[in-house]
Formats: structure tokens, sequence, C-alpha cells
């Protein structure tokens, strides 16, 4: 008898300015598990904002697999969208990454606020009014300033049971926010492995009642807002040993390049990117070593180790596409080498 698998095809939708998660289900027969053997499949891009009613077919393209740790004989497939004829969709940003030697690696920090779908507010804030001032919520324990672990430590052990590589978690500066670290050899394989690492955790929240807030300021005021900071290397910065280089690289991010990147880094970022808690302004660019206020923070560890290592774009917000956002810092990397 024939064993049945259930595989969760995931794509980006068209919606703008921050497209969605979407996916349905396929059951194959004895299934191999390996991505060569997902096939093609089609869905009907007019109620995804991807096709008009009248030509509404697009594809799906496998591009990566994981197991599915909460389905029995489950697969995760992330896929591209591809219109009817077979040429990259408008709104398939992996296939715009010139990366294909993988000689970038990056770790994506992903922020994010658990809220009461009721209440529209994080876990941790009254109904009426505010919780005590954020500082005591950070790397936080306990039950008075910690707030949805149980959530996020499932989330935790879903994706490592999925395969993806979580390099670690913590509570963040606001209550109620959490983060994430991801880190991959390879821009479209970070890309595929943030967004499976975000569909598990809306999944994951609908059996706790709860929603994933992306903006990159849900909560007005002095409160932190979320953001998806960005470290980045290639081969030239892990081994260059120059202070010049890595300035060179971090001049190349600004001037005429800001607007290019705050294109694709986030809707609604502007509320994030204010010069006040631990950003820049929006509109300025600015680099310098272990400086959390600058637009690209030069780690500690690089200039400790000779001057080789990577950088840390810290503008990128929680709800910004990983695949624009690394297309872009890989040609501006490449631009200015």
């Amino acid at each position: 008898m024939s064993q049945k698998s259930k595989l969760e095809y995931i794509w980006l939708d068209g919606f703008k300015p921050t497209q969605s998660l979407r996916s349905k289900t396929r059951i194959e027969r004895d299934f191999s598990g390996k991505i060569e053997d997902c096939p093609m499949w089609s869905f009907d891009g007019s109620s995804t904002q991807q096709a008009e009613g009248n030509s509404s077919d697009c594809l799906l393209k496998p591009v990566s697999i994981f197991p599915d740790p909460d389905r029995s004989n489950g697969y995760l497939v992330m896929t591209e969208v591809l219109n009817a004829d077979g040429s990259p969709h408008s709104s398939n940003a992996r296939a715009t990454i010139d990366d294909d030697d993988n000689d970038f690696w990056f770790g994506f920090e992903q922020e994010y606020f658990l809220v009461d779908p009721i209440t529209n507010l994080p876990l941790g804030f009254p109904e009426n009014g505010f919780p005590a001032p954020q500082g005591q919520y950070y790397c936080s324990v306990g039950s008075a300033n910690t707030f949805g672990r149980e959530i996020v430590e499932e989330h935790l052990d879903q994706c490592l049971d999925a395969g993806i590589n979580v390099e670690g978690i913590n509570a963040e500066v606001a209550a109620g926010q959490w983060e994430y670290q991801i880190f991959a050899k390879g821009a479209k394989n970070a890309g595929d492995q943030v967004w499976v690492a975000r569909y598990l955790a809306e999944r994951n929240a609908e059996k706790w009642g709860v929603s994933i807030d992306l903006h990159p300021k849900p909560i007005k005021g002095d409160w932190n807002g979320s953001g998806m900071h960005a470290n980045f290397s290639n081969e030239v910065m892990r081994t260059c040993g120059d202070e010049k280089i890595f300035n060179k690289i971090c001049e190349g991010f600004g001037g005429k390049n800001i607007k290019k990147h705050m294109d694709v880094y986030g809707a609604y970022n502007d509320q994030r990117l204010t010069g006040l808690h631990e950003t820049q302004s929006i509109d300025k660019f600015s680099y310098g070593i272990s400086d959390r206020g600058a637009s690209i923070r030069i780690p500690i560890g690089t200039v400790e180790d000779g001057w080789v290592g990577r950088l840390e774009d810290r503008r990128p917000a929680s709800n910004g596409d990983p695949y624009q956002i690394a297309s872009v810092i890989v040609s501006t990397t490449k631009a200015a080498l």
C-alpha cells in the first residue's frame, strides 16, 4: 500500500505594500522527500492580486523543502511564483537575487510582537493604558515581565525540527516583543528559511489564539519598533583583513543608494527609523563600530578579529521581504568592490 504525504506549498502573494504568506496542501503518494520530486503546481492568481480573472493561472515552482514538524508525513515546500509562461512573476523577488554561488552569508534578526486579537494589543499590555515603561522586558524572565514564552518556545522547537538554522531567541525591549535569529549560507537559502520560519510562527500562533504582528512600529510613543537587522558577509569581507575595504563597502550603502535600500526595507519603516530607540533617521546614513544608532554597525568582533567578518545593516524593518533585502545588499556590496 502506498504512503501518502502532505506537501504544504508556500508562496508570497501580490499584495502591496507588504506581501502575505499563502499556502495549500497537495497529497503525493510514495513521495521521496526530495525537492526535485516536488511537482510544479498552479493556483488562482486573481485571488492573490497576481493575475486577472480572465487569465488567472499562476505557477508554483518548488525551490526548497523542509520536514513539517506539526504534521505526520508532512513537508513544507517553499516556492517561487511564475507566470503561466514560466517566467518569474513580478512579485517574485527571489528570482532577482544575484548570488548563485552562495558567496554571501546572511544572519537575519527577526523581531515581532505577539498580539491578542481581541484587544489588538501586544501580550502584556492592559486593555486600558500601558504596562510599565520598557527597560525591564529585554531578555527578561518571570511572568511579571515576560509574555508568551510558551508560544515562542514551541515555535523554536518547530523551526529546529524543520531543519531551519535558528541561532537563538530572546525577549525584546518592549512588552510582548520577541526575536529569533536565522543564519544561512546563500542569500536565497537565507530568505527561504526566514519565510518558512514566519510561516511556522503564524500557524503556531493560530493554535494559541494570538497573532503575529510584523509592523515596524505597532505601538506608538516611547516603545521600540521591530526590525529585521541584516548581518551579511562575502568571501572578501571574511578574508580581507582591511579596514579600508569595510569602510568602502559601508560608504556604498549611503548617498544615492539610501533610497534604493529604503524602498525595499519594509513599509512604514519611517515610523521606526526616527533617530530614537537605537535607530538612525530614515533619510540619513551613518556607520560606526559598535554603534547601534547607526545605519550600519561594524561589530566589534569584526575589528578584534583583524577586520574580517560581517557588517550589520540595522535599517530593514520586521515586515521586510528577506529576498528583496538580500538582493539589494548583494548588488550594493558587489558594486562597492
